[in-house]
């Protein structure tokens, strides 16, 4: 069994002076307003700064999780958070590149708010003198009618400028348009900055560079309207080396909610980064130091085949979303499956959790072995799985099978079994009793 994981405490980087710095250096800041105001006011006296995140689905995903991490920092130098969930924006949508988001009903987007909510509150601190607080934009939206918000927020907007935005510009040249729904999100957005700067002092907003246009937009009406300069921080959008985007395994988001992105699937996702993009990972998603990434650098150069840095970087993300015993139980799940560790010592729910991201079918005590290496595809016929067998290169839960008439048995705890092909060809197996 693995040792239990212990994950790095979040805390600011000591080899900086100013987060700011150490923003820089983790490659997190790829736009911003005046980079000398920025450092200035973030190595002085606590400031108050926000990051929204919209309920456009039930879960957030490793794209909300840079700004989690972002937040967290800026907390920890001293600062105070603000997370917002969208309960009007939510309703909107703010336009997507390609067509007209689909609106979701309100008792939906209702839903997801209290989902979100919860999701952001497990990521930053609610104690201390620079406890976080949650906001909802729904609370200053919805008791405002139409005509105050044109009188009042409206009258500050030049639809030229609005016409400029990347995300507006990239849909009216597009088939599909944009509607004065989407059109008018940057307004609903900057709205909230001003109402957060009235109430908060909020004077910061990070958000992903592909919202710079909507971040501007509270940055502009608060210096039209109050007549201050206030700041906004734009993340890189996360690409893998080789231009693919980042975030996804197979197709599928993976996402932070575990019932929608399993703390195994999560594990396997950052263990499969590649040489060219554990670093950069390892500073954006993790709260190690800069000497110990320094290190993980020199090993990925003199050891890439021992893959130490991804290791670490799996463990350290896993746990920082799920919890470190979630993340010594999947270390212990995949050590297990690739024969260090002892099967029937894992736990069930991870167990299977594990099997459904491998190759697997549902089977019955009647199966033999041979069938089940059809019904799984490690092989592709019958007579391929018995000559299999006969060369010994067939395991059931970790014992070898010499007879191609054996059963299946679903022995390991939440009565599964583990089919192996060879070293590294594996199966899952839900063996349904009667």
């Amino acid at each position: 069994m693995s040792s239990a994981v212990i994950p790095t405490a979040p805390a600011v980087d000591p080899a900086f002076p100013n987060v700011w710095d150490e923003l820089v250096w983790r490659g997190l800041v790829h736009v911003s307003t005046d980079a000398d105001a920025l450092r200035d006011l973030l190595g002085g006296d606590p400031i108050t700064y926000y990051c929204g995140f919209d309920p456009t689905a039930p879960s957030l995903h490793l794209g909300n999780l840079v700004q989690l991490l972002t937040m967290r920092r800026l907390q920890l130098a001293g600062h105070r958070a603000l997370g917002l969930v969208g309960g009007s924006t939510g309703l909107v949508g703010d336009p997507r590149p390609s067509a007209e988001r689909t609106l979701n009903e309100r008792e939906t987007v209702e839903e997801w708010v209290g989902s979100l909510r919860a999701q952001v509150e497990r990521f930053l601190s609610f104690e201390g003198d620079n406890a976080a607080r949650m906001v909802n934009n729904l609370d200053w939206t919805a008791p405002l009618s139409a005509i105050d918000f044109l009188r009042e927020i409206g009258k500050h907007y030049r639809v030229g400028t609005m016409l400029k935005k990347d995300a507006v510009a990239a849909r009216l040249n597009s088939e599909a348009g944009i509607s004065y729904t989407e059109f008018s999100y940057q307004i609903l957005q900057g709205m909230d900055y001003l109402e957060l700067y009235r109430q908060y002092g909020c004077v910061l907003q990070t958000g992903g560079s592909d919202q710079w246009g909507n971040l501007t937009s509270g940055t502009d009406l608060i210096h039209r309207v109050e007549g201050v300069s206030v700041h906004a921080i734009g993340t890189p959008l996360i690409t893998n080396s080789d231009g693919t985007k980042f975030g996804k395994s197979e197709g599928n988001a993976i996402w932070l909610d575990a019932a929608m992105c399993s703390p195994y699937r999560m594990y396997q996702f950052w263990l499969n980064t590649d040489d060219a993009d554990v670093i950069s990972r390892l500073k954006v998603f993790t709260f190690l130091p800069r000497l110990e990434i320094e290190e993980y650098k020199r090993l990925v150069e003199v050891e890439p085949f021992r893959r130490e840095a991804q290791r670490r970087l799996a463990a350290e993300v896993t746990a920082f979303v799920h919890g470190a015993d979630a993340a010594t139980a999947v270390i212990a799940a995949s050590d297990a499956l690739f024969g260090q560790g002892d099967l029937t010592a894992l736990d069930a729910e991870v167990l299977r959790s594990a099997l459904e991201e491998l190759p697997h079918a549902e089977v019955s005590l009647e199966t033999t072995v041979a069938q089940a290496l059809v019904a799984t595809g490690l092989t592709s016929s019958l007579g391929e799985a018995r000559r299999a067998i006969a060369q010994g290169g067939v395991s059931l839960d970790g014992a070898r099978i010499d007879d191609e008439g054996a059963f299946v048995t679903g022995g390991l705890p939440g009565g599964v079994s583990v089919l192996r092909r060879g070293k590294k060809t594996l199966a899952g197996l839900f063996v349904a009793r009667a």
